[in-house]
């Protein structure tokens, strides 16, 4: 193949896959090297920016996916809205900020760090694919150990987990939690 049908391969992968495509799997359905997959995308990249089109591809931990820029989120979800797309509760961002910064953890770590039940806030962050499970712990009672997914980076615009914001080092007098509300109170009690 010559170097554009090459182009073209990748980015029609890319497309049809519709899903991040690790880079050893993208290398060996293509037929085509790492280093010059890096430079098929960084060529990509830069026509998709020349034509100032809605879409780029965006390397997530060593895999690749081709999406929409940012910008066009408001007219995508415009067409998708439904019940995934939905805005994450209070409750669910803690919880997924717990996981995210100490993964892999148990549900049961997520409840002590919280002070609450987070079984259904976390059931709807697997649902969502924001997080999944990493491992079972060899310990009594096999927990299920939870980690953050490729969708939580794409959600979150996070090349990989190095890319999260630094956490504030707060004493605990400093730490304030409002009283959870409406969904997250039900989420908090199980009943989300």
């Amino acid at each position: 193949m010559s170097f554009v049908e090459n182009v073209s391969a990748v980015e029609a992968i890319l497309f049809a896959y519709g899903e991040p495509v690790p880079v050893d799997m993208l290398s060996e359905a293509s037929g085509i090297d790492r280093p010059s997959l890096d430079k098929i995308i960084t060529l990509l990249n830069d026509r998709y920016d020349e034509m100032n089109s809605a879409l780029q591809v965006l390397k997530l931990g060593s895999a690749y996916q081709l999406a929409t820029r940012l910008e066009y989120a408001p007219a995508v979800k415009n067409v998708f809205e439904t019940g995934r797309n939905a805005v994450l509760s209070t409750a669910a961002m803690e919880s997924l900020a717990i996981v995210a910064y100490n993964q892999p953890v148990t549900r049961s770590f997520v409840d002590t760090v919280r002070g609450v039940d987070s079984s259904a806030v976390m059931q709807k962050l697997v649902d969502r694919g924001l997080i999944e499970e990493a491992e079972r712990l060899d310990v009594p009672g096999r927990p299920i150990a939870y980690r953050t997914t490729q969708n939580f980076l794409r959600c979150f615009s996070l090349s990989s987990l190095e890319n999260l914001p630094p956490l504030r080092e707060l004493q605990s007098d400093q730490l304030t939690i409002p009283e959870a509300a409406g969904e997250d109170e039900n989420e908090e009690n199980g009943q989300g």
